[in-house]
């Protein structure tokens, strides 16, 4: 049994409208930004091969949880099934830790391109893009394989009412027995050097980039430099900070409401904002995305 998102049958639809409608948002932005990527040559450089993958993984992070969240609501259940619940489980953390070590790939990306730029078509070709990018979603998929499987070979000792809207880690060992948890330990340890890692290479990237870009002499391109980094440090600092305060909040602060708040904070906000983060001053994106309205209004015309 998930959480229950109201008590009300009115409450109920208000949440499932509101969910309907991030879902809807977040499949236009990140379906938009894929399509235009996908569709328009000039896009088909790395920074832009990587925004596509993010898009990809933000489509499916936000897949895994809001659907089931609108049906429960829409139909006044909290029922999910077993194998459904070790399914929500495995594909969140494998979007997750996937879209966490792309962010960390696509900081490489700016650092190479703002630092070395001279080796840029060196060091990030075709074939190194598409390694990079295979290496992300295949490190998502072996971390959530270990994490799952290692989970649901638990026994579950204190009943079967997941405090949260969808099913988590941290929501299932709370229902196992006390003395299993010592399993868990070994790959709280990998989480922690995994996560540790890919924030230490983002920040030492990012102080390379700053400190490279205060060295241009010009201002104009200081600027041009700054707004093509912002966009990616912008999505890194919410995927972070939602993702910090989610898992390492003081025990004070848990309780049913804000376990709530906070994980549709990280799980639900940053998949549909980052598509307008990114195309916001992306001058290149929006002139694909006017080239692709027009083809459709031609299409519709004729």
């Amino acid at each position: 049994l998930l959480l229950a998102l109201a008590d009300t049958r009115q409450l109920q639809l208000l949440h499932f409208w509101l969910f309907l409608g991030i879902y809807l948002a977040a499949l236009l932005g990140n379906g938009l930004i894929s399509t235009a990527v996908a569709c328009d040559q000039s896009l088909h450089t790395p920074m832009y091969f990587f925004l596509l993958n993010l898009a990809l993984l933000d489509l499916g992070c936000i897949s895994t949880t809001l659907p089931k969240a609108m049906a429960n609501a829409l139909w006044d259940t909290r029922a999910i099934s077993y194998a459904g619940c070790a399914a929500q489980v495995f594909f969140f953390l494998f979007f997750i830790s996937a879209e966490y070590s792309l962010l960390t790939v696509m900081s490489y990306d700016r650092f190479v391109a703002i630092y070395k730029p001279l080796k840029y078509g060196t060091l990030l070709g075709s074939r190194a893009c598409v390694t990079m990018a295979a290496a992300a979603w295949g490190t998502g998929f072996f971390y959530s394989m270990l994490h799952t499987v290692n989970t649901f070979s638990l026994p579950l000792c204190h009943g079967n009412v997941v405090n949260q809207f969808f099913c988590e880690i941290p929501q299932m060992l709370k229902l196992s027995c006390s003395q299993s948890f010592l399993r868990e330990f070994w790959l709280l340890v990998v989480s922690i050097l995994f996560s540790f890692g890919c924030f230490v290479f983002i920040v030492l990237s990012y102080m390379q980039i700053f400190k490279a870009v205060l060295r241009m002499p010009s201002e104009h391109s200081q600027h041009k430099a700054f707004s093509t980094c912002l966009p990616h440090l912008a999505v890194v600092s919410l995927f972070l900070s939602t993702g910090t305060f989610a898992y390492l909040k003081p025990s004070s602060l848990s309780s049913a409401s804000m376990d709530l708040v906070v994980a549709v904070l990280f799980s639900v906000v940053p998949p549909t904002v980052n598509p307008f983060i990114y195309s916001m001053r992306n001058q290149e994106l929006k002139d694909a995305l006017r080239t692709i309205k027009r083809i459709l209004e031609y299409k519709r015309n004729s």
